[in-house]
C-alpha cells in the first residue's frame, strides 16, 4: 500500500492515509472527490481541484451538484478532461442509484412521502421532465414501473393508451404517476391536472385505479391524493 500511495502522488497521500486510518466517512467532501480524481494538474493539487468541482454551482449546492453536472460542466475546469469528467458523472449516477434502491426496500405505496423519497434523488436534478407510471398489485405493492414520456408532461402529447398498455402488461390493478418539475417547484400545473383527470377517467373504464399523481420538485413534492386533487374518492389513497 505504501508503494500505491507513492505512485498516486503527494497530493493524494493525505486523503488516502486518512481513509486507511479512520475510514471513508472521515473524509471531507473535497477529499472524497480528490480520491476519485486521483491527481491534479500543474500547480493545482487533486484536493484543490476537488474544491473547484464543489464550487461549480452558483447556488452553493456543493456535493449534490455531482448528481446534476454534465461532462461539459466539469471540463470547464483546467485539469479535468473527458476521463475525469466521466468518473465524476459515474459517481453521481452511482449515488442516485444507491439512494433509489435503498428507498425501494422501504417503500409503502400507500405512503406518498415514501414514494417521493424513492424517486427524489433520481429526478430532482434532471433538466428534463419525465413521466413514470408505477404499477401496483391488489395489496398496493409495486410490481413494475414504466417510463412513459421524457421531456414533457403535456396531457395533449402523452398517450393515455401507453400508460394503460404498460399496466395491462404487468397485470396491474392500480397505478400511480410520478413526474418531476425541473424548475424545482412541484406545484401542479394546469397540464398536470388535465393529465391526471384524463388518466383517472380512463382507469375507471378499465378497472385500473389511479391512486395518486406525485410531482417531484427539488427536495419537495406534491401528492394529488394528499391534497384532495383526485375527484374520485375510490382513487384516493
Amino acid at each position: 500500500m505504501k508503494d500505491l500511495l507513492t505512485r498516486e502522488g503527494a497530493d493524494l497521500d493525505r486523503p488516502y492515509e486518512k481513509c486507511l486510518m479512520y475510514g471513508a466517512s472521515a473524509l471531507t467532501d473535497a477529499e472524497l472527490i480528490a480520491v476519485v480524481l486521483r491527481s491534479g494538474t500543474r500547480g493545482v493539487s487533486a484536493l484543490e481541484l476537488a474544491r473547484k468541482v464543489l464550487a461549480l454551482t452558483k447556488d452553493g449546492s456543493g456535493l449534490t451538484a455531482v448528481c446534476s453536472l454534465s461532462a461539459a460542466d466539469y471540463m470547464t475546469l483546467p485539469g479535468i478532461g473527458e476521463v475525469k469528467a466521466i468518473q465524476l458523472m459515474c459517481i453521481g449516477e452511482l449515488s442516485k442509484r444507491i439512494a433509489t434502491r435503498r428507498s425501494r426496500t422501504l417503500l409503502k405505496c400507500t405512503d406518498p412521502e415514501a414514494i417521493a423519497a424513492l424517486y427524489m434523488e433520481q429526478l430532482r436534478f434532471d433538466p428534463q421532465e419525465h413521466l413514470i407510471s408505477v404499477l401496483l398489485d391488489t395489496k398496493m405493492r409495486m410490481i413494475g414501473e414504466e417510463r412513459i414520456a421524457k421531456g414533457t408532461a403535456n396531457a395533449a402529447i402523452i398517450s393515455t393508451r401507453d400508460i394503460f398498455l404498460a399496466a395491462l402488461r404487468h397485470r396491474a390493478v392500480a397505478l400511480l404517476l410520478i413526474h418531476n418539475h425541473p424548475s424545482g417547484d412541484p406545484s401542479p400545473s394546469g397540464q398536470d391536472i388535465a393529465l391526471t383527470e384524463k388518466v383517472r377517467r380512463a382507469g375507471e373504464l378499465l378497472d385500473i385505479a389511479l391512486v395518486d399523481h406525485i410531482v417531484i420538485g427539488d427536495g419537495s413534492y406534491v401528492s394529488f391524493a394528499e391534497n384532495g386533487l383526485l375527484e374520485d374518492e375510490g382513487g384516493c389513497i
